[in-house]
Protein backbone atom coordinates (compact mmCIF):
# COMPACT_ATOMS: atom_id res chain seq x y z
CA UNK A 1 0.00 0.00 0.00
CA UNK A 2 2.86 2.43 0.68
CA UNK A 3 4.00 2.37 -2.95
CA UNK A 4 0.45 3.24 -3.97
CA UNK A 5 0.42 6.19 -1.56
CA UNK A 6 3.65 7.54 -3.03
CA UNK A 7 2.48 7.05 -6.58
CA UNK A 8 -0.85 8.76 -5.82
CA UNK A 9 1.05 11.71 -4.38
CA UNK A 10 3.11 12.03 -7.57
CA UNK A 11 -0.13 11.93 -9.56
CA UNK A 12 -1.57 14.65 -7.31
CA UNK A 13 1.37 16.88 -8.23
CA UNK A 14 0.76 16.21 -11.92
CA UNK A 15 -2.94 17.04 -11.50
CA UNK A 16 -1.97 20.53 -10.34
CA UNK A 17 0.20 21.03 -13.41
CA UNK A 18 3.41 20.81 -11.38
CA UNK A 19 6.27 18.34 -11.43
CA UNK A 20 7.28 16.52 -8.26
CA UNK A 21 11.05 16.63 -7.71
CA UNK A 22 13.34 14.22 -5.88
CA UNK A 23 17.09 14.15 -5.33
CA UNK A 24 19.43 11.36 -4.20
CA UNK A 25 22.31 11.89 -1.76
CA UNK A 26 24.64 9.04 -0.84
CA UNK A 27 27.08 9.47 2.07
CA UNK A 28 30.53 8.24 3.14
CA UNK A 29 32.17 7.63 -0.23
CA UNK A 30 35.96 7.24 0.00
CA UNK A 31 37.04 4.58 -2.51
CA UNK A 32 36.14 2.74 -5.70
CA UNK A 33 34.37 -0.28 -4.22
CA UNK A 34 32.01 -3.00 -5.40
CA UNK A 35 29.25 -1.32 -3.40
CA UNK A 36 29.84 1.97 -5.17
CA UNK A 37 29.76 0.20 -8.53
CA UNK A 38 26.43 -1.32 -7.54
CA UNK A 39 24.99 2.07 -6.65
CA UNK A 40 26.22 3.73 -9.83
CA UNK A 41 24.99 0.85 -11.97
CA UNK A 42 21.57 1.00 -10.35
CA UNK A 43 21.17 4.76 -10.67
CA UNK A 44 22.78 4.82 -14.11
CA UNK A 45 20.34 2.29 -15.56
CA UNK A 46 17.43 4.34 -14.22
CA UNK A 47 19.02 7.63 -15.36
CA UNK A 48 18.84 9.00 -11.84
CA UNK A 49 21.52 11.56 -10.91
CA UNK A 50 23.25 10.99 -7.58
CA UNK A 51 25.22 13.33 -5.31
CA UNK A 52 28.04 11.54 -3.48
CA UNK A 53 29.08 13.00 -0.12
CA UNK A 54 32.81 12.22 -0.06
CA UNK A 55 35.01 12.28 3.08
CA UNK A 56 37.97 14.51 2.09
CA UNK A 57 40.66 13.15 4.42
CA UNK A 58 39.95 9.55 3.35
CA UNK A 59 39.17 10.01 -0.34
CA UNK A 60 41.38 7.94 -2.65
CA UNK A 61 42.60 8.89 -6.10
CA UNK A 62 40.99 5.71 -7.44
CA UNK A 63 37.58 7.12 -6.51
CA UNK A 64 38.20 10.14 -8.72
CA UNK A 65 39.30 7.82 -11.52
CA UNK A 66 36.12 5.75 -11.14
CA UNK A 67 33.88 8.79 -11.25
CA UNK A 68 35.63 10.18 -14.31
CA UNK A 69 33.45 7.97 -16.52
CA UNK A 70 30.24 8.01 -14.44
CA UNK A 71 27.14 9.80 -15.69
CA UNK A 72 25.22 12.36 -13.63
CA UNK A 73 27.35 12.07 -10.50
CA UNK A 74 28.37 15.10 -8.45
CA UNK A 75 30.57 15.28 -5.36
CA UNK A 76 29.70 17.05 -2.11
CA UNK A 77 31.96 17.50 0.94
CA UNK A 78 31.23 15.16 3.85
CA UNK A 79 32.90 17.01 6.70
CA UNK A 80 36.63 16.37 6.84
CA UNK A 81 37.56 12.98 8.36
CA UNK A 82 34.19 11.81 9.76
CA UNK A 83 35.57 11.79 13.32
CA UNK A 84 33.50 12.40 16.41
CA UNK A 85 34.59 15.46 18.40
CA UNK A 86 31.60 15.65 20.72
CA UNK A 87 32.06 16.29 24.41
CA UNK A 88 31.25 13.62 27.00
CA UNK A 89 27.61 12.57 26.91
CA UNK A 90 26.85 14.50 23.71
CA UNK A 91 25.68 13.16 20.36
CA UNK A 92 28.32 12.51 17.70
CA UNK A 93 29.44 15.59 15.78
CA UNK A 94 32.46 16.55 13.71
CA UNK A 95 31.46 20.04 12.58
CA UNK A 96 31.53 21.50 16.07
CA UNK A 97 31.66 19.72 19.39
CA UNK A 98 34.47 20.26 21.88
CA UNK A 99 36.78 22.03 19.41
CA UNK A 100 37.03 25.72 18.64
CA UNK A 101 35.26 26.95 15.52
CA UNK A 102 38.50 28.21 13.98
CA UNK A 103 39.97 24.70 14.10
CA UNK A 104 36.84 23.23 12.51
CA UNK A 105 36.81 25.93 9.82
CA UNK A 106 40.47 25.31 8.97
CA UNK A 107 39.76 21.60 8.53
CA UNK A 108 36.78 22.26 6.30
CA UNK A 109 38.83 24.63 4.15
CA UNK A 110 41.52 21.99 3.76
CA UNK A 111 38.93 19.38 2.83
CA UNK A 112 37.34 21.66 0.29
CA UNK A 113 40.68 22.26 -1.41
CA UNK A 114 41.44 18.55 -1.53
CA UNK A 115 38.10 17.60 -3.09
CA UNK A 116 38.35 20.41 -5.65
CA UNK A 117 41.76 19.08 -6.64
CA UNK A 118 40.61 15.46 -6.89
CA UNK A 119 37.25 15.89 -8.59
CA UNK A 120 37.53 19.18 -10.48
CA UNK A 121 34.20 20.22 -12.01
CA UNK A 122 32.31 17.32 -10.38
CA UNK A 123 32.88 18.88 -6.97
CA UNK A 124 30.21 21.24 -5.65
CA UNK A 125 31.10 23.44 -2.65
CA UNK A 126 28.29 21.97 -0.55
CA UNK A 127 28.88 20.80 3.03
CA UNK A 128 27.26 17.60 4.28
CA UNK A 129 28.09 17.43 8.00
CA UNK A 130 28.72 13.90 9.30
CA UNK A 131 25.74 12.60 11.29
CA UNK A 132 23.79 15.52 9.76
CA UNK A 133 24.90 17.72 12.66
CA UNK A 134 26.66 21.07 12.70
CA UNK A 135 27.29 23.68 15.38
CA UNK A 136 24.81 26.49 14.74
CA UNK A 137 27.57 29.06 15.26
CA UNK A 138 29.55 27.55 12.37
CA UNK A 139 26.77 27.86 9.78
CA UNK A 140 27.13 31.65 9.20
CA UNK A 141 30.86 31.15 8.56
CA UNK A 142 30.45 28.67 5.71
CA UNK A 143 29.89 31.22 2.95
CA UNK A 144 33.18 32.91 3.88
CA UNK A 145 34.84 29.49 3.45
CA UNK A 146 33.49 29.48 -0.14
CA UNK A 147 30.70 26.98 0.51
CA UNK A 148 27.50 27.77 -1.31
CA UNK A 149 25.32 24.97 0.10
CA UNK A 150 24.50 22.92 3.18
CA UNK A 151 22.70 19.58 3.33
CA UNK A 152 21.53 17.80 6.48
CA UNK A 153 18.23 16.19 7.45
CA UNK A 154 14.53 17.14 7.62
CA UNK A 155 12.52 19.80 5.81
CA UNK A 156 14.20 23.17 5.56
CA UNK A 157 12.70 26.17 7.30
CA UNK A 158 13.96 28.60 4.70
CA UNK A 159 15.81 28.65 1.40
CA UNK A 160 19.06 29.79 3.00
CA UNK A 161 20.65 28.51 6.19
CA UNK A 162 22.62 31.78 6.31
CA UNK A 163 23.17 34.58 3.78
CA UNK A 164 24.68 33.07 0.63
CA UNK A 165 24.23 29.49 1.85
CA UNK A 166 21.48 27.49 0.12
CA UNK A 167 20.17 24.53 2.12
CA UNK A 168 18.72 21.39 0.52
CA UNK A 169 18.15 18.52 2.92
CA UNK A 170 17.17 14.84 2.86
CA UNK A 171 13.92 13.36 4.15
CA UNK A 172 13.90 9.56 3.78
CA UNK A 173 16.52 7.02 4.94
CA UNK A 174 16.28 3.26 4.19
CA UNK A 175 18.55 2.27 7.11
CA UNK A 176 17.31 1.56 10.64
CA UNK A 177 20.37 2.93 12.40
CA UNK A 178 19.09 2.23 15.90
CA UNK A 179 17.78 -1.25 15.13
CA UNK A 180 20.79 -3.15 13.87
CA UNK A 181 21.47 -0.93 10.82
CA UNK A 182 19.38 -3.15 8.58
CA UNK A 183 16.72 -2.15 6.06
CA UNK A 184 14.09 0.07 7.70
CA UNK A 185 11.27 -1.29 5.55
CA UNK A 186 9.45 -0.23 2.39
CA UNK A 187 6.64 1.50 4.26
CA UNK A 188 8.95 3.73 6.28
CA UNK A 189 10.85 4.99 3.26
CA UNK A 190 8.05 5.40 0.74
CA UNK A 191 5.77 7.06 3.30
CA UNK A 192 8.53 9.48 4.30
CA UNK A 193 8.95 10.46 0.64
CA UNK A 194 5.19 10.79 0.18
CA UNK A 195 4.78 12.81 3.39
CA UNK A 196 7.36 15.40 2.36
CA UNK A 197 6.00 15.63 -1.16
CA UNK A 198 2.50 16.15 0.23
CA UNK A 199 3.72 18.78 2.69
CA UNK A 200 5.35 20.65 -0.19
CA UNK A 201 2.26 20.39 -2.39
CA UNK A 202 -0.03 21.60 0.38
CA UNK A 203 2.26 24.46 1.43
CA UNK A 204 3.25 23.01 4.81
CA UNK A 205 6.87 22.77 3.64
CA UNK A 206 8.92 24.76 1.15
CA UNK A 207 7.56 23.61 -2.24
CA UNK A 208 10.87 24.45 -3.93
CA UNK A 209 13.00 22.07 -1.82
CA UNK A 210 13.37 18.76 -3.70
CA UNK A 211 12.49 15.73 -1.60
CA UNK A 212 15.70 13.96 -0.64
CA UNK A 213 16.54 10.26 -0.45
CA UNK A 214 19.57 9.54 1.75
CA UNK A 215 21.56 6.31 1.24
CA UNK A 216 24.88 4.84 2.39
CA UNK A 217 26.21 2.45 -0.24
CA UNK A 218 28.77 0.86 2.12
CA UNK A 219 26.15 -0.16 4.69
CA UNK A 220 23.03 -1.40 2.88
CA UNK A 221 22.03 -5.02 3.41
CA UNK A 222 20.46 -7.27 0.77
CA UNK A 223 16.93 -6.10 1.56
CA UNK A 224 18.02 -2.49 1.31
CA UNK A 225 19.58 -3.00 -2.10
CA UNK A 226 16.47 -4.85 -3.27
CA UNK A 227 14.34 -1.89 -2.23
CA UNK A 228 16.61 0.62 -3.98
CA UNK A 229 16.49 -1.45 -7.14
CA UNK A 230 12.68 -1.47 -7.03
CA UNK A 231 12.58 2.26 -6.30
CA UNK A 232 14.82 3.03 -9.27
CA UNK A 233 12.64 0.94 -11.58
CA UNK A 234 9.36 2.42 -10.33
CA UNK A 235 10.44 6.05 -10.12
CA UNK A 236 13.34 6.39 -12.53
CA UNK A 237 11.30 7.54 -15.50
CA UNK A 238 7.86 8.07 -14.02
CA UNK A 239 5.56 10.67 -15.55
CA UNK A 240 5.07 13.66 -13.30
CA UNK A 241 8.33 13.10 -11.42
CA UNK A 242 11.78 14.51 -12.11
CA UNK A 243 15.05 13.60 -10.39
CA UNK A 244 17.23 16.64 -9.71
CA UNK A 245 21.03 16.36 -9.74
CA UNK A 246 23.37 18.15 -7.36
CA UNK A 247 24.21 21.01 -9.75
CA UNK A 248 20.53 21.85 -10.20
CA UNK A 249 19.57 21.31 -6.56
CA UNK A 250 22.23 23.77 -5.43
CA UNK A 251 22.02 26.20 -8.32
CA UNK A 252 21.89 29.86 -7.32
CA UNK A 253 19.75 32.39 -9.18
Amino acid sequence: MSWERLEREIEAWAATGREATLWWRDDDAVAATAELDRLLDLTGRARIPVALAVIPALAEAELAARLSYARDVSVLQHGYAHRNHAGPGSRAVECGGARGLEEVAAELRLGRERLAGLFAERFLPVLVPPWNRIDAALVPRLAALDFRGLSTWEAREGREAAPGLLQVHTHADPIAWRRGRGFAGTDRVTLALADHLEARRMGRADPEEPTGLLTHHLVHDAAGWEFLDELSKRLGRRRGLRWVGGPEAFATP
